[in-house]
């Protein structure tokens, strides 16, 4: 493929259309440089023209060292499915972290989605959700959080973050500083909290604080109005730096959560002047609608210093993975499943 660049990329992650690049697109990554790309359930088919999509998005962007990010959490989140790719099941089934099995089942699941994604040139999965869960909060949480309590989440997200990094992928802390009191889609609407500081510090910002080592985490598109009533964290100062960088101690690579979802408001030119100025390192545009992008990267700029200081940070994490037996750990896994750890 090539050396890697060594400009400061964009300050962007890009989704695709197709499942293969068109000229359009292959022109418009190499012009932009973007610091990775993200594929959905649009972009697969199977194996080999996953892997070979993966190699086009590097090489267009002529960068070998680009992230590529998939959602691939287990259950009703899962951009890889059978026959192809094996069905994990949702964080929520893991159980209580204080039986050792959970935490152990956890971790060989992450493990598994490693290997699967590592075999395909994926170096990023998003996963895990640290956002709690909470009576009568919308679903789009739901069975993707692993408990409501902080030692649940923050143990049982550890777990997951160890598993994937042993098979060469890095984890995406999600949705920092916590999505889990929403009670609205951030994909359609703007959610707001009202919860007061100190509850939120208590509750849906510890595990954050808990997993602060890790490399990358992903915004909330949600108003916590106890702390900036006017925007969301994505496009927060305030949220940004007193939270996030503040409170959470956060010192990774922070990407935006979709640019495109219905929370967020103005042009995309806006939302990603706004996210950058809050202080995101990326912001991250899904789609794949090559008017959005163009609009995003003409706003975006290159990684900033720090910003690149930490995109090198995540790099370094990226390791060989550790040796791994797949039909024995697949066994143990089914092994575990049939004693309850996942929950089935």
């Amino acid at each position: 493929m090539g050396e890697a660049a060594t400009a400061p990329p964009t300050a962007a992650v890009f989704g695709c259309a197709a499942t293969v690049l068109d000229a359009s697109e292959k022109a418009f990554f190499r012009d932009c440089d973007p610091a990775g790309f993200i594929l959905f359930a649009r972009n697969i088919e199977n194996p080999d023209q996953v892997r070979a999509l993966v190699s086009d998005l590097r090489a267009a962007a002529g960068r070998a060292d680009a992230l590529v990010l998939i959602d691939q959490e287990g259950g009703r989140v899962s951009r890889l499915k059978p026959p192809h790719w094996r069905a994990a099941p949702a964080q929520g089934s893991f159980g209580d972290p204080e039986d050792p099995a959970a935490g152990k089942a956890a971790r060989l699941n992450a493990r598994l989605l490693a290997a699967e994604l590592h075999d395909l040139g994926i170096n990023v999965d998003c996963l895990p959700l640290l956002d709690l869960r909470f009576p009568g909060a919308h679903d789009i949480i739901g069975d993707r959080a692993f408990g409501e309590t902080v030692e649940t989440v923050s143990l049982l997200g550890r777990a997951v973050c160890e598993g994937l990094l042993a098979g060469g992928v890095l984890p995406v802390i999600k949705h920092i500083p916590g999505h889990g009191r929403a009670r609205a889609d951030s994909h359609l609407e703007l959610p707001r909290v009202d919860a007061g500081r100190d509850a939120l510090e208590a509750t849906d910002f510890a595990p954050f604080r808990d997993l602060a080592d890790m490399p990358l985490a992903m915004t909330a598109h949600i108003v916590y109005e106890d702390i900036d009533r006017e925007r969301p964290a994505t496009t927060s100062p305030v949220v940004m730096s007193e939270i996030v960088r503040g409170f959470i101690g956060y010192e990774g690579l922070v990407m935006t959560d979709d640019l495109s979802m219905k929370a967020l408001g103005g042009s995309f030119a806006t939302r990603t002047t706004d996210s950058l100025a809050a202080g995101c390192d990326l912001v991250l545009h899904c789609n794949g609608d090559m008017g959005e992008m163009k609009e995003v990267a003409e706003a975006a700029r290159p990684l900033d210093a720090a910003g690149l200081r930490r995109y090198h940070r995540a790099l370094d994490m990226i390791g060989v993975p550790d040796p791994f037996d797949w039909e024995a750990a697949l066994a143990e896994f089914a092994a575990l499943s049939a004693a309850g750890h996942p929950q089935t």
